[in-house]
């Protein structure tokens, strides 16, 4: 269902998905340290819609932050930056300007105020992630980012996570949520079968994730392995040389060559316990492949990311 309200999305090209605060409040919450004496920019905000202007507005002096930038976008109109901040004399003053152009993250203007930032955190539009993305690396920014979980599998995304230049925050299970999925508020005008309400507000349930560069506590939290190797419950590929590990939780605590797991495994991920190989579709040769995939038994699996154990025994492993 979100992945079908996410291709609707695309199609009409309707991002006009909003995080809610309750969301926005549980994953910063991790990051508290990384905003003392910073400046921030919402470069994909509205600040009279935002719930990331109100979250960083309100703990602007409880955060420690010295400057919070928010630009808004209209696509025919000239539109307007709202900008707090505070002065020598540690009083916080808030100014309305008007912007040259629309707003557009891409414009300009908005790269100016881009490079003058230290964080980057906003819900970018579904639709221009991968060009949000390689904007933000180009200008070397540290960001805190909202993506479809199926972004983790774009060409463009993935080397990021093998490289770790960009890996997955938090992504607590509380909040707005059914199931899986986070909960976006959408205009009324909105029109989609996949709405939901949520405590009286439109809503659009998204696999979305929180994406990062800024380092975390969760990331250097290693998986307690504890499953033996069996190779009935651990089969081979049929084009690859690894093993098959449907579920992350059930990684063999013995095993130490190339393994396929879900992409949820990146949720889990720690760069000291785990070598991330790469991703089937990138990594297997194109006529090896099933269905664009692993497979088992002729059967394709679902994306696979290939993996291997940092701790290798001696004369094994990189």
């Amino acid at each position: 269902m979100a992945n079908a309200s996410l291709r609707q999305a695309r199609k009409a090209k309707n991002d006009e998905f909003y995080t809610q605060l309750t969301d926005i409040s549980a994953e910063l919450y991790h990051y508290r340290q990384h905003f003392q004496g910073k400046s921030v920019f919402l470069n994909c905000d509205d600040p009279e819609e935002s719930n990331f202007w109100r979250y960083f507005q309100l703990n602007f002096d409880d955060l420690g932050l010295t400057r919070l930038v928010s630009t808004h976008y209209h696509p025919t109109e000239r539109t307007y930056k709202l900008v707090m901040e505070r002065d020598e004399d540690g009083n916080i003053t808030t100014t309305k300007t008007p912007l040259e152009g629309n707003g557009d993250f891409r414009s300009a203007e908005c790269i100016e105020l881009l490079d003058e930032a230290d964080i980057i955190t906003t819900n970018p539009p579904f639709s221009l992630f991968r060009e949000y993305v390689a904007l933000l690396m180009e200008h070397k920014k540290k960001f805190i980012i909202i993506g479809n979980q199926n972004a983790i599998t774009y060409k463009e995304i993935f080397p990021l996570f093998m490289s770790n230049e960009l890996w997955l925050g938090v992504n607590p299970r509380s909040g707005t949520r059914k199931g899986n999925n986070l909960l976006f508020a959408v205009p009324d005008t909105y029109d989609s079968k996949f709405i939901v309400e949520y405590n009286g507000v439109r809503c659009m349930q998204v696999s979305a994730k929180w994406f990062t560069n800024l380092d975390i506590d969760k990331r250097h939290q290693p998986l307690t392995l504890w499953k033996d190797y069996d190779p009935e419950e651990y089969p081979h590929y049929d084009n690859y040389d690894a093993i098959e590990v449907s579920k992350s939780d059930e990684i063999p605590v013995d095993y130490f060559g190339v393994m396929g797991v879900p992409i949820t495994f990146l949720d889990k991920y720690c760069p000291e316990q785990f070598h991330i190989i790469g991703l089937d579709r990138y990594t297997v040769p194109k006529e090896f492949l099933v269905g664009g995939r692993v497979a088992v038994n002729g059967k394709p699996k679902y994306a696979r990311v290939l993996i291997q154990r940092v701790d290798q025994p001696d004369g094994q492993g990189e």
